[in-house]
């Protein structure tokens, strides 16, 4: 744990600091998590707020390369996620996570680390279904599946542990990205964190 969560200098007040906080968006491929992401930071940048987006597949180009898709993997991409997200909301910085991590342990370990910071943690789930999911297939994804070019695709053929609790739950079928943002954008309003 950090001993110093916030310095501040004559030119930083106390008053003047922005709590951050780590929005993780958890569902299936193509659910519609990075969209809405994109459309929300569009918004809270527009009401001067510090915007990160950790985008599931620049982690794992970047940060992750190398990791594979076992469940061990993705225990420890999650979690290398999950660390940089902390290290930035601590810093002010609002950080909008649309990753899978389809083990509601490695979202349970994410949300320890935040809360023993002292760092604001929100899970939304991005409830859509696999149905509508195969058929937006943003990425080729369930055809490639349904082709037998992949194996292990999240909700298809390999396991996800949809939360139980989540903070909000979004089913993106039945709204538009704006409307869902705004749903969560509402919550973070109502918490504090907008």
């Amino acid at each position: 744990m950090r001993a110093a969560r916030l310095m501040t200098t004559p030119d930083t007040p106390l008053e003047n600091h922005v709590t951050g906080a780590t929005v993780w968006l958890t569902g299936l491929p193509s659910a519609g998590k990075t969209t809405i992401a994109y459309e929300l930071a569009g918004r809270l940048r527009e009401e001067g707020r510090r915007v990160e987006i950790l985008d599931g597949d620049e982690i794992r180009e970047f940060l992750s390369a190398g990791l594979g898709f076992s469940r061990e993997d993705r225990f420890t991409n999650v979690q290398r996620i999950g660390f940089v997200a902390e290290l930035l909301a601590s810093h002010g910085v609002t950080v909008l996570v649309p990753v899978i991590a389809p083990y509601a342990d490695s979202r349970e370990a994410v949300r320890k680390r935040h809360l023993a910071e002292g760092t604001a943690f929100v899970e939304v789930h991005v409830a859509t279904p696999v149905e509508v999911c195969s058929v937006r297939d943003v990425k080729g994804l369930y055809a490639k599946q349904a082709a037998g070019e992949i194996a292990g695709l999240t909700g298809v053929d390999d396991p996800y542990e949809a939360p139980e609790n989540p903070d909000l739950r979004i089913e993106s079928q039945n709204q538009t990205v704006q409307e869902s943002a705004a749903r969560l954008h509402a919550l973070l309003t109502e918490r504090g964190l907008a």
